[in-house]
Protein backbone atom coordinates (compact mmCIF):
# COMPACT_ATOMS: atom_id res chain seq x y z
CA UNK A 1 0.00 0.00 0.00
CA UNK A 2 1.49 3.26 -0.97
CA UNK A 3 1.58 6.11 1.82
CA UNK A 4 -1.29 8.67 1.61
CA UNK A 5 1.62 11.11 2.21
CA UNK A 6 4.23 9.77 -0.74
CA UNK A 7 3.60 12.90 -2.60
CA UNK A 8 3.67 15.38 0.06
CA UNK A 9 6.09 18.78 -0.51
CA UNK A 10 7.84 18.50 2.71
CA UNK A 11 7.86 22.14 3.85
CA UNK A 12 11.75 21.69 4.54
CA UNK A 13 12.00 21.52 0.78
CA UNK A 14 9.95 24.86 0.18
CA UNK A 15 12.08 26.68 2.14
CA UNK A 16 15.16 25.51 0.56
CA UNK A 17 13.65 25.84 -2.76
CA UNK A 18 12.62 29.48 -1.71
CA UNK A 19 15.84 30.31 -0.04
CA UNK A 20 18.28 29.11 -3.21
CA UNK A 21 15.56 31.35 -5.21
CA UNK A 22 16.31 34.74 -3.60
CA UNK A 23 18.52 37.51 -3.93
CA UNK A 24 21.67 38.47 -1.42
CA UNK A 25 19.65 41.66 -0.82
CA UNK A 26 16.29 39.42 0.16
CA UNK A 27 18.41 37.24 2.25
CA UNK A 28 19.75 39.99 4.02
CA UNK A 29 15.98 41.62 4.87
CA UNK A 30 14.67 37.76 6.09
CA UNK A 31 17.74 36.68 7.84
CA UNK A 32 19.91 39.84 9.29
CA UNK A 33 18.32 41.96 11.39
CA UNK A 34 19.09 45.33 11.58
CA UNK A 35 18.28 48.71 13.55
CA UNK A 36 18.20 50.74 10.24
CA UNK A 37 17.73 50.39 6.63
CA UNK A 38 20.28 48.65 4.76
CA UNK A 39 22.07 51.59 2.50
CA UNK A 40 22.74 50.11 -0.87
CA UNK A 41 26.33 49.06 -0.99
CA UNK A 42 27.78 45.87 -0.48
CA UNK A 43 31.73 46.16 0.43
CA UNK A 44 34.06 43.65 -0.53
CA UNK A 45 37.48 45.89 0.21
CA UNK A 46 38.25 49.08 2.20
CA UNK A 47 42.13 50.54 2.17
CA UNK A 48 42.95 53.88 3.10
CA UNK A 49 40.19 56.39 2.67
CA UNK A 50 38.40 54.49 -0.10
CA UNK A 51 35.28 51.79 0.61
CA UNK A 52 35.23 49.56 -2.39
CA UNK A 53 31.60 48.19 -3.60
CA UNK A 54 30.81 44.81 -5.07
CA UNK A 55 29.48 46.90 -8.07
CA UNK A 56 32.99 48.21 -8.72
CA UNK A 57 32.27 51.40 -7.82
CA UNK A 58 35.01 52.80 -5.54
CA UNK A 59 33.83 55.46 -3.12
CA UNK A 60 35.54 58.37 -0.76
CA UNK A 61 34.53 57.28 2.63
CA UNK A 62 33.83 60.54 5.02
CA UNK A 63 31.90 58.49 6.90
CA UNK A 64 34.44 56.59 8.55
CA UNK A 65 32.49 53.83 10.14
CA UNK A 66 30.67 56.67 12.19
CA UNK A 67 34.01 57.65 14.30
CA UNK A 68 36.33 53.91 14.31
CA UNK A 69 38.28 54.21 11.58
CA UNK A 70 40.58 57.12 13.05
CA UNK A 71 43.94 55.84 10.72
CA UNK A 72 41.96 54.50 7.99
CA UNK A 73 41.64 51.20 6.30
CA UNK A 74 43.87 48.35 6.28
CA UNK A 75 46.82 50.02 8.39
CA UNK A 76 49.87 47.83 7.69
CA UNK A 77 51.22 47.47 11.30
CA UNK A 78 47.80 46.94 12.63
CA UNK A 79 46.93 43.76 10.39
CA UNK A 80 49.96 42.65 11.23
CA UNK A 81 49.59 42.96 14.79
CA UNK A 82 46.22 40.95 14.17
CA UNK A 83 47.05 38.26 11.61
CA UNK A 84 50.94 37.64 12.48
CA UNK A 85 51.30 37.21 16.07
CA UNK A 86 50.93 33.84 18.48
CA UNK A 87 48.56 34.38 21.08
CA UNK A 88 46.32 32.36 23.48
CA UNK A 89 42.91 31.87 22.04
CA UNK A 90 41.13 32.77 24.51
CA UNK A 91 42.58 33.87 28.02
CA UNK A 92 39.52 33.30 30.85
CA UNK A 93 38.56 36.88 32.63
CA UNK A 94 40.23 35.91 36.42
CA UNK A 95 43.53 34.70 34.56
CA UNK A 96 46.72 37.05 34.50
CA UNK A 97 47.48 38.48 31.21
CA UNK A 98 50.54 40.73 30.03
CA UNK A 99 49.15 42.34 26.88
CA UNK A 100 46.00 43.34 29.18
CA UNK A 101 48.16 45.26 31.95
CA UNK A 102 49.99 46.68 29.08
CA UNK A 103 46.91 47.88 27.67
CA UNK A 104 45.32 49.03 30.48
CA UNK A 105 49.04 51.09 31.72
CA UNK A 106 48.93 53.06 27.95
CA UNK A 107 45.25 53.84 28.47
CA UNK A 108 46.47 55.56 32.11
CA UNK A 109 48.72 57.47 30.35
CA UNK A 110 47.19 58.27 26.97
CA UNK A 111 43.96 59.60 29.38
CA UNK A 112 43.73 63.16 31.70
CA UNK A 113 46.76 61.75 34.33
CA UNK A 114 44.19 61.69 37.24
CA UNK A 115 42.34 58.73 35.71
CA UNK A 116 44.28 55.41 36.34
CA UNK A 117 42.40 52.54 36.42
CA UNK A 118 40.60 50.63 33.29
CA UNK A 119 38.33 48.23 33.33
CA UNK A 120 37.92 45.30 30.14
CA UNK A 121 34.46 45.67 27.94
CA UNK A 122 33.48 44.80 24.71
CA UNK A 123 32.39 48.25 23.32
CA UNK A 124 30.71 51.73 23.96
CA UNK A 125 27.50 50.85 25.53
CA UNK A 126 28.68 48.30 27.37
CA UNK A 127 31.56 50.93 28.57
CA UNK A 128 28.74 53.29 29.94
CA UNK A 129 26.69 50.85 31.79
CA UNK A 130 29.61 50.22 33.98
CA UNK A 131 29.71 54.34 34.38
CA UNK A 132 26.67 54.01 35.53
CA UNK A 133 27.50 51.46 38.19
CA UNK A 134 30.31 53.06 39.25
CA UNK A 135 28.45 56.57 39.88
CA UNK A 136 25.71 55.00 41.91
CA UNK A 137 27.88 52.63 43.65
CA UNK A 138 30.61 55.58 44.58
CA UNK A 139 27.95 58.57 45.26
CA UNK A 140 25.07 56.21 47.01
CA UNK A 141 23.05 58.32 44.70
CA UNK A 142 20.33 56.96 42.02
CA UNK A 143 19.63 59.70 39.47
CA UNK A 144 21.71 60.75 36.60
CA UNK A 145 21.40 63.93 34.32
CA UNK A 146 22.78 63.82 30.40
CA UNK A 147 22.14 65.84 27.55
CA UNK A 148 18.38 65.64 25.46
CA UNK A 149 18.74 64.20 22.26
CA UNK A 150 21.97 62.60 22.99
CA UNK A 151 23.53 58.99 22.21
CA UNK A 152 25.31 56.95 24.78
CA UNK A 153 24.35 53.01 23.00
CA UNK A 154 21.46 50.85 22.75
CA UNK A 155 21.62 49.38 26.22
CA UNK A 156 18.96 49.52 28.80
CA UNK A 157 20.65 51.79 30.62
CA UNK A 158 22.29 53.71 27.67
CA UNK A 159 18.35 54.55 26.15
CA UNK A 160 18.01 55.67 29.44
CA UNK A 161 20.25 58.96 29.38
CA UNK A 162 20.00 59.20 26.10
CA UNK A 163 17.47 60.96 23.57
CA UNK A 164 13.72 61.15 25.35
CA UNK A 165 12.43 60.23 21.76
CA UNK A 166 14.19 56.98 21.79
CA UNK A 167 12.42 56.18 24.94
CA UNK A 168 8.60 56.02 24.06
CA UNK A 169 8.66 52.03 24.09
CA UNK A 170 10.69 51.84 27.61
CA UNK A 171 8.50 54.83 29.22
CA UNK A 172 10.01 53.53 32.70
CA UNK A 173 13.62 54.47 31.80
CA UNK A 174 11.97 58.45 31.76
CA UNK A 175 12.22 57.39 35.69
CA UNK A 176 15.77 58.65 37.35
CA UNK A 177 17.24 61.16 34.69
CA UNK A 178 17.02 64.75 34.02
CA UNK A 179 17.79 65.82 30.83
CA UNK A 180 19.69 69.19 30.06
CA UNK A 181 18.18 71.28 27.07
CA UNK A 182 20.56 72.38 24.35
CA UNK A 183 22.19 75.07 23.93
CA UNK A 184 25.01 74.61 26.17
CA UNK A 185 25.98 77.96 27.37
CA UNK A 186 26.17 79.74 31.02
CA UNK A 187 22.30 80.37 31.15
CA UNK A 188 22.55 76.76 31.49
CA UNK A 189 24.42 76.48 34.95
CA UNK A 190 21.95 78.16 37.14
CA UNK A 191 19.34 74.83 36.05
CA UNK A 192 22.15 72.56 36.79
CA UNK A 193 23.10 73.76 39.77
CA UNK A 194 19.91 73.47 40.95
CA UNK A 195 19.79 70.09 40.22
CA UNK A 196 22.76 68.77 41.75
CA UNK A 197 22.32 70.53 44.60
CA UNK A 198 19.24 68.51 45.56
CA UNK A 199 22.50 65.47 46.38
CA UNK A 200 20.33 62.75 44.32
CA UNK A 201 21.97 63.70 41.35
CA UNK A 202 25.19 60.94 41.49
CA UNK A 203 26.64 61.49 37.70
CA UNK A 204 26.20 63.86 34.95
CA UNK A 205 27.65 61.90 31.94
CA UNK A 206 27.86 63.56 28.14
CA UNK A 207 30.18 64.02 25.22
CA UNK A 208 32.51 66.63 25.71
CA UNK A 209 32.31 67.15 22.24
CA UNK A 210 28.20 65.92 21.17
CA UNK A 211 29.20 64.17 17.62
CA UNK A 212 25.80 62.35 17.52
CA UNK A 213 23.93 65.42 17.56
CA UNK A 214 26.05 66.98 14.98
CA UNK A 215 28.92 68.38 16.38
CA UNK A 216 27.46 69.96 18.81
CA UNK A 217 30.25 72.32 20.99
CA UNK A 218 29.92 73.45 24.37
CA UNK A 219 30.44 76.65 25.58
CA UNK A 220 33.91 76.34 27.55
CA UNK A 221 31.91 78.68 30.10
CA UNK A 222 30.06 76.01 30.26
CA UNK A 223 31.74 72.81 30.64
CA UNK A 224 34.03 74.87 33.42
CA UNK A 225 30.85 76.07 35.10
CA UNK A 226 29.81 72.23 35.03
CA UNK A 227 32.92 70.74 36.40
CA UNK A 228 32.87 73.22 39.12
CA UNK A 229 29.28 72.24 40.37
CA UNK A 230 30.01 68.64 40.35
CA UNK A 231 32.93 68.91 42.20
CA UNK A 232 30.38 71.03 44.81
CA UNK A 233 28.08 68.45 45.09
CA UNK A 234 30.29 66.04 44.87
CA UNK A 235 28.36 64.71 41.80
CA UNK A 236 30.63 62.50 39.55
CA UNK A 237 31.54 63.58 36.11
CA UNK A 238 31.40 61.51 32.99
CA UNK A 239 32.56 61.92 29.90
CA UNK A 240 31.67 59.59 27.02
CA UNK A 241 34.53 59.96 24.65
CA UNK A 242 33.49 56.62 22.37
CA UNK A 243 33.45 58.58 19.12
CA UNK A 244 35.59 61.75 20.55
CA UNK A 245 38.61 59.89 21.94
CA UNK A 246 41.73 59.12 20.10
CA UNK A 247 42.43 62.50 18.15
CA UNK A 248 39.46 62.94 16.42
CA UNK A 249 38.70 66.70 17.68
CA UNK A 250 42.35 67.45 17.59
CA UNK A 251 43.12 66.47 21.30
CA UNK A 252 43.91 62.95 22.20
CA UNK A 253 40.42 63.29 24.23
CA UNK A 254 37.88 66.09 23.43
CA UNK A 255 37.85 67.21 27.14
CA UNK A 256 40.82 68.39 26.62
CA UNK A 257 39.96 71.12 25.18
CA UNK A 258 37.98 72.61 27.96
CA UNK A 259 38.58 73.21 32.25
CA UNK A 260 37.30 69.78 33.30
CA UNK A 261 38.67 66.90 34.91
CA UNK A 262 36.31 64.16 34.36
CA UNK A 263 35.84 61.26 37.27
CA UNK A 264 34.91 58.19 34.75
CA UNK A 265 35.85 58.63 31.07
CA UNK A 266 34.42 55.93 28.35
CA UNK A 267 36.27 54.72 25.28
CA UNK A 268 35.14 52.46 22.09
CA UNK A 269 35.50 52.77 18.72
CA UNK A 270 38.96 54.38 17.53
CA UNK A 271 40.51 52.13 20.54
CA UNK A 272 41.37 49.47 17.77
CA UNK A 273 41.16 51.91 14.53
CA UNK A 274 38.05 50.00 13.33
CA UNK A 275 40.07 47.12 13.41
CA UNK A 276 38.40 44.58 16.10
CA UNK A 277 35.42 45.14 18.73
CA UNK A 278 36.34 46.63 21.87
CA UNK A 279 35.34 49.34 24.72
CA UNK A 280 37.08 50.11 28.40
CA UNK A 281 35.87 52.24 31.03
CA UNK A 282 38.89 54.19 33.13
CA UNK A 283 38.34 55.98 36.33
CA UNK A 284 40.46 57.67 39.16
CA UNK A 285 41.91 55.65 42.15
CA UNK A 286 40.08 57.37 44.38
CA UNK A 287 36.93 55.81 42.95
CA UNK A 288 38.39 52.89 42.02
CA UNK A 289 39.44 52.28 45.86
CA UNK A 290 36.11 52.18 46.93
CA UNK A 291 34.29 50.33 44.37
CA UNK A 292 36.85 48.30 42.34
CA UNK A 293 36.70 45.40 44.46
CA UNK A 294 32.49 45.53 45.14
CA UNK A 295 31.48 46.11 41.10
CA UNK A 296 31.44 42.91 38.87
CA UNK A 297 31.77 44.16 35.49
CA UNK A 298 32.55 40.66 34.47
CA UNK A 299 33.07 40.28 30.53
CA UNK A 300 33.47 36.99 28.58
CA UNK A 301 34.59 38.97 25.62
CA UNK A 302 36.33 42.03 26.53
CA UNK A 303 39.68 42.71 26.11
CA UNK A 304 39.77 39.70 23.44
CA UNK A 305 43.32 38.86 22.68
CA UNK A 306 43.07 39.39 19.32
CA UNK A 307 41.26 43.09 19.95
CA UNK A 308 43.91 43.73 22.75
CA UNK A 309 46.73 43.26 19.62
CA UNK A 310 44.93 45.51 17.77
CA UNK A 311 44.48 48.02 20.08
CA UNK A 312 48.03 47.97 20.89
CA UNK A 313 49.13 48.37 17.54
CA UNK A 314 46.83 51.08 17.09
CA UNK A 315 47.75 53.29 20.14
CA UNK A 316 51.27 53.03 19.29
CA UNK A 317 50.93 53.88 15.57
CA UNK A 318 48.37 57.17 17.10
CA UNK A 319 51.34 57.74 19.47
CA UNK A 320 54.55 57.15 17.05
CA UNK A 321 53.32 59.11 14.56
CA UNK A 322 51.38 61.58 16.66
CA UNK A 323 52.79 64.99 15.42
CA UNK A 324 52.01 64.38 11.90
CA UNK A 325 48.68 63.06 12.23
CA UNK A 326 47.50 65.97 14.92
CA UNK A 327 49.37 68.76 11.83
CA UNK A 328 46.76 66.38 9.26
CA UNK A 329 44.14 66.87 11.26
CA UNK A 330 44.73 70.42 11.49
CA UNK A 331 45.16 71.14 8.03
CA UNK A 332 41.94 68.81 6.92
CA UNK A 333 39.63 71.06 9.50
CA UNK A 334 41.17 73.91 7.44
CA UNK A 335 40.42 72.16 4.22
CA UNK A 336 36.96 71.05 5.11
CA UNK A 337 35.92 75.03 6.02
CA UNK A 338 36.93 76.69 2.94
CA UNK A 339 35.53 73.67 0.75
CA UNK A 340 32.42 73.30 2.99
CA UNK A 341 31.68 77.39 2.07
CA UNK A 342 32.28 76.92 -1.28
CA UNK A 343 29.21 74.21 -1.54
CA UNK A 344 26.29 76.11 -2.75
CA UNK A 345 23.14 74.25 -0.06
CA UNK A 346 19.33 75.37 -0.84
CA UNK A 347 20.08 77.26 2.60
CA UNK A 348 22.80 78.84 4.47
CA UNK A 349 24.10 75.75 6.63
CA UNK A 350 25.29 76.30 10.40
CA UNK A 351 28.86 74.35 10.17
CA UNK A 352 30.59 73.43 13.28
CA UNK A 353 33.69 71.64 12.27
CA UNK A 354 36.83 70.86 15.52
CA UNK A 355 39.78 68.61 14.40
CA UNK A 356 38.34 65.71 11.94
CA UNK A 357 34.61 66.18 13.31
CA UNK A 358 32.94 67.98 11.06
CA UNK A 359 28.60 69.00 11.25
CA UNK A 360 26.93 70.24 8.93
CA UNK A 361 23.13 71.84 9.90
CA UNK A 362 21.15 71.89 6.55
CA UNK A 363 18.07 72.91 8.78
CA UNK A 364 15.70 70.35 7.14
CA UNK A 365 15.67 66.46 7.96
CA UNK A 366 14.33 65.05 4.71
CA UNK A 367 17.11 67.63 2.79
CA UNK A 368 20.13 66.37 4.87
CA UNK A 369 18.66 62.95 3.85
CA UNK A 370 17.88 63.61 -0.17
CA UNK A 371 21.66 64.57 0.08
CA UNK A 372 23.15 61.64 1.69
CA UNK A 373 21.07 59.19 -0.54
CA UNK A 374 22.63 61.56 -3.72
CA UNK A 375 26.05 61.43 -2.33
CA UNK A 376 26.25 57.59 -1.91
CA UNK A 377 25.20 57.46 -5.61
CA UNK A 378 27.77 59.64 -6.52
CA UNK A 379 30.30 57.68 -5.09
CA UNK A 380 30.46 59.65 -1.46
CA UNK A 381 30.08 58.20 2.17
CA UNK A 382 28.53 60.38 4.77
CA UNK A 383 26.20 60.09 7.65
CA UNK A 384 23.72 62.03 8.73
CA UNK A 385 21.90 63.40 12.23
CA UNK A 386 18.90 64.77 12.43
CA UNK A 387 19.13 67.49 9.88
CA UNK A 388 23.16 67.55 10.16
CA UNK A 389 25.49 66.21 7.45
CA UNK A 390 28.20 64.03 9.52
CA UNK A 391 31.71 63.85 8.39
CA UNK A 392 34.52 61.58 10.45
CA UNK A 393 37.28 61.34 7.87
CA UNK A 394 40.54 59.16 9.30
CA UNK A 395 43.44 61.22 10.25
CA UNK A 396 45.42 60.27 7.54
CA UNK A 397 43.22 60.97 4.61
CA UNK A 398 45.17 63.60 2.04
CA UNK A 399 43.84 66.95 1.41
CA UNK A 400 43.63 66.18 -2.09
CA UNK A 401 41.02 62.99 -1.22
CA UNK A 402 38.95 65.33 1.26
CA UNK A 403 38.58 68.09 -1.99
CA UNK A 404 37.31 65.07 -3.93
CA UNK A 405 35.21 64.24 -1.44
CA UNK A 406 33.62 67.91 -1.43
CA UNK A 407 33.60 67.88 -5.09
CA UNK A 408 31.54 65.33 -5.08
CA UNK A 409 29.49 67.03 -2.36
CA UNK A 410 28.91 69.80 -4.78
CA UNK A 411 26.73 67.36 -7.46
CA UNK A 412 24.65 66.26 -4.85
CA UNK A 413 22.93 69.63 -3.44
Amino acid sequence: MISPFYNTICPADVYLKEKKEMTDKEKDEKFFGRGNPAMELEVIKAEGSYIYGADGKKYVDFLGGAGVGNLGWGVQEIEDAIRNKERPSYVYPNFRYKPWTELAELLAELTPNHLVKSYRMTGGSEAVEAALEMATMYTGRKKIVSIEGSYHGNTMGALSIGASKKQKPFPNLLQGCEKIELPLNEEKLKHLEELLSSNHVAAVIMEPVIINLGVIIPEKEFMSGLNRICKATGTLLIMDEAITGFGRTGKMFASEHFDIQPDILCMAKAITAGHAGMGAVITSEEIDKKVGGKIGLYSSYGWHPVAVDASLAALHFLQENRERLFENIRQLEETFKKGISGVEFAESPEVRIIGAAIGIDLKDEDYASEVKEKALQNGLLINTEGSSLLFLPNFQMSAETAVEGIELLKTCV
